[in-house]
Formats: C-alpha cells, structure tokens, sequence
C-alpha cells in the first residue's frame, strides 16, 4: 500500500510539473488570423475625419499594415519578460515600419508616436532602437548613437542607435524573421538569425506592443509571443 500512494504521489507531481511548463512556455498568437481582435489602432488624422481608410487589415491570413494614414496598432494586453517572433516581408516597395515594445503613452512624441521603444524594421536599417521617451543603453553607445550631450528621448534629439550588423535582411518581397527578447530591463534582437542589437537598463521592462503605418506596405504572417521567467 505505501508503493502504490508512492506512485499516485509521483504521477500527480508529475502532470503538475508538466502542466505548469506547458503554460509557462507555450507561445500565443496575437493574431487570431482572420480579425484584429486584441488590437486598437491610433490613426491621429482619424481625429478629424473618422472615414479616412483603415491602416491596417486582416486578409488572406495575414495582419497587414496598409503604410497609411500614419498611426500605430496597439494590443490591448500588457507584456513583461517575453520573447516575440515577427515575420513579416513588403508587399510592394522597400519601406518603413517597427515593432514597438514596452508601449504606454499614445502620441507621446510629435503627436504621433506612443512611448517606446521601437525595433526597426525601416528597410536596410532592421534591429536599430528609436527611444521614444523611454531610454535604452548599449555597448559602444557614442559611437552608435552620437555625442552623449545629443543623447535624448524626445524631438530631434538623437534616439536612433544603430543596429551591429549589414546584410542580415532578406531581398524585397521575401520573408524576415525578427525575434524581440524583452527580460527584465534588456531588450535583445535578432532579425533572420543575426543577433543585431542588444540593450539593457531600459528605462521601462513592462507595456504593450505596436505595429506602425509608416508608408510602406507590410504583410505579417506570424506574431508569436512566449513568456520568458
């Protein structure tokens, strides 16, 4: 009788082990497929003309972002300690467009731009930081982001850090893996398997996530998002 309360013991740890690393690592798609349940846009000039075309879309699988009119689209849900897989690829022309993390105010630079920190995905330029009032340092910052007295997270100050690597994008139309690592304060990124950026003391570890409309047209086939511990 005791070996067989053994055993019952050792089962139930054991499903309860399984069960609790199967929720803490099991990716979720923010994107259901077919709707943008989950998400809000914040399109600015919808403001004064509310029949203005969408910015983004659901179509043939598919989370797109139309390139305008300018404007962001936000989850509705907070995020911590995570890791985002992103793929994505132009429709058409070469573009701009980003991956925001750690999201919180809306239009908190130029009327426009949520506060952030942007992982971008401007063609030629993917994986480089956008401080938008929230901060982000990085090995090399000087020479990566310009004199420390330029330094800042507002207007024309110099938010841009550049990403450590070339060539890591895909040709035009195909498609492109981006994997954001939010721990903690670190944010990690790597865009086709290159680890291009890598940055830490983040002046937020917590927020929403946002796509832009900036111009260009993007298809995302995958917006996978597993918690990290």
């Amino acid at each position: 009788m005791p070996n067989l309360f053994t055993s019952v013991a050792l089962l139930v740890l054991g499903l309860s082990s399984c069960t609790s690393l199967a929720s803490k690592g099991a990716p979720r798609s923010l994107f259901d497929g077919k709707t943008l349940n989950g998400w809000q846009a914040d399109v600015p000039t919808h403001d004064a003309d509310p029949n203005l075309g969408p910015s983004f879309a659901a179509r043939d699988g598919m989370l797109v972002s139309l390139g305008a009119p300018h404007g962001h689209l936000i989850t509705d849900a907070e995020f911590s300690n995570y890791r985002l897989v992103v793929e994505y690829r132009w429709a058409g022309s070469p573009g701009n467009c980003g991956v925001l993390v750690h999201v919180s105010k809306p239009r908190r630079l130029y009327d426009m731009f949520p506060q952030s920190i942007e992982c971008q995905m401007h063609a030629g330029n993917a994986g480089d930081f956008w401080c938008i009032g929230e901060d982000i340092a990085v090995p090399d910052m000087e020479a990566r982001r310009g004199p420390k007295s330029e330094w800042g997270v507002d207007g024309d100050k110099k938010r841009r850090i550049k990403n450590l690597t070339d060539g890591s994008e895909s040709q035009p139309g195909d498609w492109n893996q981006m994997v954001i690592e939010c721990k903690g304060r670190s944010i990690d990124v790597w865009v086709n398997g290159d680890h291009v950026n890598s940055g830490t003391d983040c002046t937020a570890d917590r927020g929403r996530i946002a796509l832009q409309a900036e111009g260009a047209v993007v298809e995302f086939r995958k917006l996978e998002l597993s918690k990290l511990d």
